[in-house]
Order: structure tokens, then sequence, then C-alpha cells
């Protein structure tokens, strides 16, 4: 946050002194050293534990319970992404939602313009959930895949020593380095010139980073991995026999899943495409039909994703049972800092735009930062799906190391033939698992809500009490503060019960009804989790594209551009839209990933 707060200004400046490269440049290593560094702090701190639990678990039979020690690291991560993405989430909702129905829509004032009490809690929000939130989330699901695959592939060591066993974090770290080479590719080789430039370069990072990956995977596999080793099948008693290139294949399959992903999520909420297009044209009678639009464009961008991840789930595990799709998840997450390079980059344009605003530059250095802040909208949808899609692959990567654990605890009397949901346990919390993903975004979008009335209210106080606040040139101070407190004491106060929701429903279920049930639970809330978790975000990213492709509009043109009916429409849909694709959305990532890591640590009761 510090660093994004920085270049907040440098960006700021940079737009209004130099050209676009600088401009860029700028944003986007600013975006690289929050990558860099959460990728590199979260691998040396993974391979330290391992190193120190090696020692009271010296011998390669034993490091089945090395690696279960390593749950409490993906579950103090899943804990704090919880924290940054719902109360974050929460915090800059709030405010935004607020400032714009207020602002924009009541008193028809710019965005982030000073004289709106509640801009500055709005860009202090952009730092809180889009950067602090997103890179909990994104490490979250980095720490829990790899511990999964840790605990997945523990049998490894047995034939193919603590090297083979490892694999999964010099995937990560061969991810690092491959990021770095790429970042120089937007920067350097092909900088970035005109504006049209900017979305482009974006582009090529995703794309760059996950072709190069494969062929770097193949040789740290041929170097880490024995030309042939034993894993042990999740399910029955078999030992699988292994080698190299099906550890590289079930990583490509996910890293390529992951692009596809991307794309489709790009298509869907750009408005350099068909969709969004189509959303801005359906503004032009009312915020109804643009809602209607809208809700219709998320359902249906959810189709492509969910295939992706079934041919990935079904592909990887034929080839190395749940190990694979383990590695799967790996994969997906391989190019985490170029994806969080990304996503870090969307704010900082967004607050430098709002900088340029507050302190009342030329219109074309606002122009500049929107050119870019538009381009960052996009990408960040791109990252959402990258992250859910991770999310999903790492929740039922956790789900087989639950059911590892369980038949490894037992003896082999539980779960040999793997979890049969036609048992009426089973089967009835399935259905109460699809469920919890529902009553968890019910609760953020309220808690939303409400947050945002009483922002809107205090605003309006204000401006009442303070009627020369909308002078062109006004005599008197906004209360800045008061915004700020509302939204600090919302986002604290109103994460708690979704939070609870989550933590205590998989302990309580385990408690009551036993492992069969938290195994229902588990697969009920990851089906319902990733469609809804789609949908909503690319709903909300494509509301949003398709207001910003409206105020880029001519007053002459059919859309009539900013100020207009068809503008203000936009606007209020995409309040709606603001939580879902920046508070509820995302945060069904922490609802699949934190029951199946807590049910993972909650196994040792049931045992």
């Amino acid at each position: 946050m510090k660093v994004a707060v920085y270049s907040n200004v440098r960006t700021t400046v940079s737009a209004q002194k130099s050209g676009w490269t600088s401009c860029f440049n700028t944003a986007f290593r600013a975006g690289a050293v929050m990558g860099f560094a959460l990728c590199g702090i979260g691998i040396f701190m993974l391979y330290v534990s391992l190193l120190a639990f090696r020692i009271h678990y010296p011998a390669p039979e034993d490091w089945i319970y090395l690696t279960e020690c390593l749950t409490g690291y993906g579950l103090g991560g899943s804990c704090i992404a919880m924290f940054g993405r719902v109360g974050g989430g929460i915090y800059t909702k709030a405010a935004d939602v607020g400032a714009d129905l207020v602002g924009k829509v009541v008193h028809g004032i710019p965005e982030d313009d000073p004289r709106n009490p509640a801009t500055i809690a709005d860009n202090v929000g952009d730092n809180v959930g889009d950067v602090a939130g997103m890179g909990s989330d994104l490490f979250g699901s980095f720490a829990e895949s790899t511990c999964a695959a840790l605990v997945l592939g523990s049998s490894i060591g047995m034939s193919g020593g603590w090297d083979a066993m490892v694999f999964p974090v010099v995937v990560s770290a061969v991810g690092i380095i491959v990021c770095l080479l790429c970042s120089f590719i937007a920067t350097d080789l092909h900088p970035v010139r005109s504006e049209k430039d900017v979305e482009k370069a974006l582009k090529v990072q995703l794309i760059s980073t996950t072709i190069l990956m494969i062929p770097a995977v193949y040789l740290a596999a041929e170097t880490f991995l024995p030309g042939e080793f034993e894993l042990r099948a999740t399910v029955g008693l078999d030992v699988l026999t292994l080698h190299p290139w099906q550890a590289v294949t079930c990583v490509g399959m996910g890293a390529v899943g992951g692009l596809i992903i991307g794309l489709v999520t790009e298509y869907y909420t750009s408005h350099s495409y068909k969709p969004v297009r189509e959303l801005a044209d359906s503004c032009k009678t009312g915020a109804a039909t643009n809602m209607i639009y809208g809700i219709a464009l998320g359902y249906k961008s959810a189709i492509v994703p969910v295939l992706v991840l079934a041919i990935v789930v079904y592909g990887s595990f034929a080839i190395a049972d749940m190990y694979g799709v383990a590695l799967a998840a790996i994969g997906f997450l391989s190019n985490l800092a170029t994806g969080l390079t990304i996503d870090v980059y969307g704010p900082v344009c967004d607050n430098a735009g709002g900088i340029a605003e507050m302190a009342e530059l030329e219109p074309y250095v606002r122009e500049k930062t929107d050119a870019l802040d538009s381009a960052g909208n996009t990408t960040a949808a791109i990252g959402k799906g990258f992250a859910i899609g991770s999310a999903a692959l790492v929740s039922l990567a956790l789900f087989g190391a639950f059911v590892t654990r369980i038949r490894h605890a037992s003896g082999d009397e539980l779960f040999q033939g793997g979890v049969n949901m036609l048992q009426p346990l089973t089967f009835a919390f399935l259905i109460i698992g699809g469920m919890i993903p529902f009553a968890f975004a019910a609760m953020t979008m309220k808690s939303v809500g409400v947050a945002a009335m009483e922002m809107v209210y205090e605003v309006q106080r204000q401006f009442d009490e303070k009627p020369h606040l909308l002078d062109a040139n006004p005599t008197e101070r906004p209360d800045y503060d008061a915004c700020i407190a509302i939204s600090t004491k919302a986002s604290l106060k109103e994460m708690i019960p979704p939070g609870a929701l989550v933590i205590f429903t998989p302990l309580l279920t385990g408690i009551f009804f036993g492992v069969y049930a938290v195994s229902g639970l588990l697969v009920g809330s990851l089906v319902a989790s990733v469609q809804l978790a789609v949908s909503m975000s690319n709903s909300g990213g494509a509301w949003d594209n398709a207001k910003k492709y409206i105020e880029k509009a001519s007053p002459d043109s059919e859309l009539k551009g900013k100020g207009s009916d068809v503008h203000k429409a936009a606007v209020v849909v995409n309040t709606v839209g603001d939580p879902f694709k920046d508070t509820s959305g995302p945060a069904l990532n922490i609802v699949m990933k934190l029951m199946a890591v807590l049910s993972l640590d909650k196994q040792l009761i049931e045992s």
C-alpha cells in the first residue's frame, strides 16, 4: 500500500510532464514491486518453514506429518485474505457508492472532485480493497495451492527424495524468474507510445509469461524430478507411477486454462468488444434495461470458464490423480507476479486520476490517466478471472488433501473408495454447502448497502449545511474525516457476520455431523461459489466499462456522453456493480478456500 500511495503522485506527474511511456512505466513498475515482493516473501517463508519442520521429521516416511504442519501456513494466508478482501471491499465500495450517488447523480459534479466529502475515502478505499485485498487473496491462493500439493505429494518423497517432494515450490520459484524476464517486454522492448498500446502491452505480459512458463517448468521437472517416481492414489490403495512429463503437463494445463479464462473475461468486460457495447446501448432506455442486460451478461460469461475448469480438472486428475489437480492450481498461479503487477497497476492509475482532478491539473492529464485506468479495469477483470479459477482448483486440491489426511489418520478405514455423494448425510450437506455462497454474498452486499446509505446521508448533510461547497470556487472545506470514519467503522463491523459464517460452518459441521457431512459441504460450496463469483465479477466489470465507454462518447452521438441521462443510468447501475465486482464476487474465492483449509485442520479432531 505504501508503494501504491507514493506511485499515485508520481504517475500523475508523469502524465503531466512526460509521454505515455513514462506514465505507463511508473504505474506498471509500482505494481511490479507488489507482485515480486509478495511472491518472493511467500516462497521464502514457505521453504524456511519446510526446512524447519524437516528437523523434526527427517525420515521420508514421516513427511506426511511434515506437510500437515504446513496447513497452518495456508490457513494464515486465508484468514488475512478474509480481512483484506471482505473488509477492504466493504470500505472501498461504501465510499465509492456514496460518492457517486450524491456527487454524480444528484449534484452532477465530476468523479474525484475535491468538493465531494467522500472523495478521500474513495481514494483510500482503492488502496485498501484493490491493492491490499487483491494481494492477500492471491497470496492465500498461492499458499494453499502449494500446501495442498505438498500434502498430496508427500508420498513422493519415499521414492523420489526431498527435491521431488518440493517440486511445487520450485514451480512457483520458476514462475517468478519467468515473470521478471517478461516484465521488460512492456517497459523496455515494446514500450507504450500511445493510448492504443496500453491494453495490448498488458495482454502481451500475460500471454508471454504463460508461453514461457511451460518450457521453464519442463527444465525444472527434468532437474528436480527423477525419471520415475511413485505416488499413492487419493482413492483406493493403488500406487501410481509417474514421470516428469506428466507433472509438466498438469502445470501447463493450469497455466493455459488460466490464460483462456482471462481472455474470455476480457471479452465480456472490455468495451473493445460487443457485449459491453451492447450494455452501453441498453442505457439509452434507462437503468432497468442496463441492469437486465448486465445480469444476463454475467450469467453467460460463466459458461466458458466453467467448461475450461472442468476440462483442466478432468485432464489433470486423469494424468496424476489429485496431485495433478494441485499442480494445475499452481500452474494457474505460476504467473502470479505478473498478475499482481497488472492488478495493482489499475488502482494506481485510478488514484492518479483522482489526484489530477483534486489538484485541478489540465484536462489532458485526467484524460491520460483515465485511458490508463480503463485498460487497468479490463486487466483487473482478467485478474479476477485468474483468482476465481485458481481458487476453484485450490479448493478442489485442498478437498483431495482433506480426504488424504482422513485416510491416513483412520488407517484407510474411511474414504477408501472415495466420497459417496449418494449417502444421505453427504448429499444433505451438499445442498447446504451450495447455499453458503449465496448467504455470504447476501451478507456482503447488504453490508455495502448499509454503509453506503450512511455515507449518502453524511455527504448530503454536508452539502445541506455547507451550501457553498458546490460553488466553482468553494469557500468552505468538506469534512473528509467523517466519511473516512464511516467506511472504517463499517468495514470492521460488517465483516464479522460473513467471516463467522465461513469460519464456523465447517468447524461446527465436523464437530456435530462428522467428516462425511464436511465432504458434502465442501463440494457444494465449491460448485456454487465458482458460478456465482464469475457471474458477479463479470457483471460488475462490464457495467463499469460500459459507463466509461459512455463517458468517452461525444455529446452529439447516440450515447450523449458525460452528464446525459444515458450516463446517469449507467452510473446508477454501476453503483450496483461496484460491490458485485469488488466485494461479493471476489470474496467468494475466500469462501471456497477458507472452508476447505479449515476442514483440513479440523480433521485432526475427527480422526
